[in-house]
């Protein structure tokens, strides 16, 4: 069994190849890949069969070589029949012998026979005389042969065919082991039959590929002198001219699917250099954060110059991040607040705990008794709106802002207020609203905790029978609502720390404690989770006397 060190040596050596293959060979390139050559493969496919083309060429030859048959056959009919018995004409072999070969010369790659009603061979175009005497058979022409790697692409090709459906061809070729070479010949008797039947014209020519790879085309025509058939003239001829043009147009076809395919490729390999690792990239970006690498700067840069999908993922990745990030700091923050604000109530609670133990006096002991309830009480208040805090971001992202109508909130909190207002000491309640309703995209709920949050900051810094107004109206594509009172206004300095969280200004002569200093900041997350803003200012004079706060808050309309 092999070490640990050989086995994590292994695991080292194959870690390249790993990330080679997730890189370079990702499943999005080979899918790209498919998808791009797949319509090409189908269309080449379509290409290659060529059958309507074969049967054209096939039966253009036929057609000439019947042709040039019925030619030879009536040269011989007129020259090379002995007439000296009318109702029995006969060939004459000699003389049809040397009419054959003179009519053959043209075409070398041709083979002429003429047969006897018997179906004797009675001359050959290809028989020649040798310098003893003797005859014998000349072969045609050897066949085509365009080299070894063409001859394995042709093989191929004919395989690969051979697995396709076909469509029947209208021209038959007889590919079977047993189809005959040049050697074969016709059934004279059979020939002359249909000959007799007057169906000499649906004689059908013998096409067959032979073992050396020859296309050969056989028609036979019957020679008549005096309207008696006198024999068969067989016609045999290479059809190199099919075979050459169904090589170079397949050899075209494959020359472009070639090109076609390195084009495929080399265009898929941009997709996926543009596509496939970005997108790895950015999982590498996202890993890193998950691991705590990724603080700042995981996303690369180039990424995000990008003016395309990628570049918009890779901003939406890095945006997600730094929010992510800036959410943790403000837990964190959040979290030391607590803890800072909760550990002064205990030093309290403690210090009274400890002095009640030495003290004997009951008046002091009913004071440090009291000083107890309250900070207990103080604890509660801040340890509920913590928590209220906490959940806050939870609840919203749950639930969907839906069209709110503002102003009938506004005057059921203009309701309780009248009921429960001290008419000497508190200030008056004021809404100052369109009549026809201002609706905006909120959550009821927490639009009224919002709106009883900024009424009550202004009740308790407003000072007896004074006025609190809110006005409500449309700016743009928001609405506006603002509350205006007549207190002391804000110091410039904390305009914008008045919505951090437990801002301790509060107004003069309030017993301390009364406020945990999370409204506003819970008012701030409300809003803000709303797609709305909110924010705080002085009112002034002419003369730039303050003359109250007003915090203003708008959300989108609807």
């Amino acid at each position: 069994m092999p070490d640990g060190s050989l086995l994590s040596g292994l695991t080292r050596a194959a870690a390249p190849a790993r990330r080679f293959r997730q890189r370079w060979v990702s499943p999005l390139l080979r899918r790209i890949l498919l998808v791009n050559a797949l319509p090409l493969a189908l269309l080449v496919v379509a290409l290659l069969y060529l059958d309507q083309y074969q049967n054209g060429l096939l039966e253009a030859q036929v057609t000439a070589l019947r042709e040039q048959a019925r030619v030879f056959a009536g040269a011989l009919g007129e020259s090379a029949v002995r007439t000296t018995d009318p109702d029995n004409p006969k060939l004459v072999p000699e003389v049809a012998g040397s009419l054959l070969r003179r009519l053959t010369e043209p075409t070398p790659d041709a083979q002429a026979r003429l047969y006897a009603p018997d179906g004797t061979v009675l001359a050959d175009s290809r028989r020649r005389e040798g310098p003893d005497g003797t005859f014998s058979t000349e072969p045609l022409p050897p066949p085509l042969d365009h080299g070894p790697v063409l001859r394995i692409i042709g093989w191929v090709y004919d395989r690969v065919l051979g697995f396709l459906p076909h469509t029947a061809p209208t021209t038959l070729v007889d590919t079977t082991p047993s189809a005959g070479g040049p050697d074969w010949q016709p059934n004279v008797k059979e020939e002359l039959r249909l000959n007799s039947a007057g169906n000499s014209n649906e004689t059908a020519p013998y096409i067959r590929r032979t073992k050396d790879n020859r296309l050969l085309v056989t028609v036979a025509v019957p020679v008549e002198r005096d309207k008696h058939t006198v024999g068969i003239i067989s016609l045999t001829r290479e059809a190199r001219e099919v075979d050459e043009s169904l090589f170079t147009v397949r050899m075209s076809i494959l020359a472009l699917f070639g090109l076609a395919l390195g084009l495929t490729v080399l265009l898929s390999w941009y997709l996926s250099l543009t596509i496939a690792r970005p997108i790895l990239r950015l999982a590498e970006a996202a890993s890193d954060m998950r691991e705590g690498l990724g603080r700042s700067g995981s996303v690369p840069p180039s990424l995000l110059r990008r003016r395309d999908e990628v570049g918009a993922l890779a901003s939406a990745l890095s945006a997600s991040s730094t929010a992510l990030w800036e959410r943790m700091d403000a837990t964190e923050r959040f979290a030391a607040d607590v803890a800072h604000e909760i550990k002064n109530p205990l030093s309290s609670i403690r210090s009274a705990i400890e002095t009640l133990r030495r003290i004997e006096d009951p008046s002091r002991q009913r004071q440090l008794l009291t000083i107890i309830a309250q900070d207990v009480v103080r604890l509660d208040r801040l340890i509920s709106e913590v928590s209220d805090a906490s959940r806050l971001d939870a609840e919203l992202s749950r639930v969907t802002a839906a069209p709110v109508d503002v102003v009938p909130i506004l005057r059921t909190l203009l309701e309780l207020d009248e009921a429960t207002r001290d008419q000497d000491n508190d200030p008056k309640l004021e809404i100052v609203a369109p009549p026809n309703g201002a609706k905006v995209w909120a959550v009821e709920d927490r639009l009224v905790q919002v709106l009883h949050n900024l009424i009550g900051n202004a009740q308790s810094f407003s000072p007896p029978r004074g006025r609190i107004v809110v006005r409500v109206r449309e700016v743009g594509a928001m609405m506006e609502l603002c509350v205006d009172d007549d207190g002391p206004g804000i110091p410039d300095a904390n305009l914008e720390h008045i919505f951090d969280r437990f801002y301790s200004e509060r107004p003069k002569g309030e017993s301390f404690g009364q406020h945990s200093g999370l409204g506003l900041s819970i008012s701030r997350q409300i809003v803000e989770a709303l797609h709305g803003q909110i924010s705080a200012e002085n009112r002034r004079d002419d003369a730039d006397r303050v003359l109250g706060a007003r915090f203003i808050v708008r959300l989108p309309k609807v």
